[in-house]
């Protein structure tokens, strides 16, 4: 059945508001992918449909009006993007090995925060981390994937329900902290068992 291009409207508008309001976490609208091409108008662009364009990043905002202004007057059917490194930060890795991980991670009962299911990955949301601090955990590590991606500063994370880049679902939904917001875990004690399940899954072998 064809999705109702209002209701979907809704559902972006919803999301977004959740996200700002609800979960404290800037949000923005990302380019739209029309037919083939991308909205931003760069018949090059690498990621159509799948990034920030207009407004830029750094309008990210969780003002509720400025909010319901993008989606309901600007960009209606534009995907939700947060914005990772004031609020959230992230990691991600290929679907295969952050399923595996998930299952591994919850076996030794380490709390766990959001997780995102993305278009072949998985995202783990957790609480902000400058690039500093994380390139000193990763240099502790014996080995490295290239493949594990990291939503930091800068960065961000498209939201469900998604957009042209595909659908983007919680295979963990967000839960409330007790001051508000939502609890995120540190990276730190997760970090070695992400990296792990995914040098498995790139070479069958362990990192350790």
């Amino acid at each position: 059945m064809r999705e109702n291009p209002k209701d979907s409207c809704s559902a972006r508008l919803a999301a977004a508001l959740t996200a700002a309001v609800d979960h404290r976490w800037p949000v923005v609208p990302g380019a739209v992918l029309r037919g083939d091409r991308c909205s931003c108008g760069d018949q090059d662009c690498s990621v159509p449909g799948a990034h920030p364009h207009d407004p830029s990043l750094l309008a990210a905002t969780t003002d509720a009006r400025m909010v319901r202004w993008w989606w309901e007057r600007q960009s209606p059917d534009a995907p939700v993007l947060a914005a990772t490194g004031s609020t959230l930060s992230a990691v991600s890795l290929p679907a295969a090995a952050g399923a595996r991980a998930l299952a591994y991670l919850g076996a030794l009962r380490l709390p766990l925060g959001p997780v995102l299911s993305l278009p072949g990955r998985y995202a783990l949301l957790v609480a902000p981390y400058s690039l500093d601090a994380l390139g000193e955990m990763l240099a502790q590590l014996p080995w490295v994937p290239g493949s594990l991606r990291y939503h930091g500063p800068g960065g961000f994370l498209p939201l469900p329900p998604g957009g042209g880049f595909g659908r983007v679902r919680w295979v963990r939904a967000p839960r409330p902290a007790v001051d508000g917001g939502v609890w995120l875990p540190q990276v730190g004690p997760l970090l070695g068992e992400l990296v792990e399940a995914t040098v498995r899954l790139d070479s069958g072998r362990s990192a350790y």
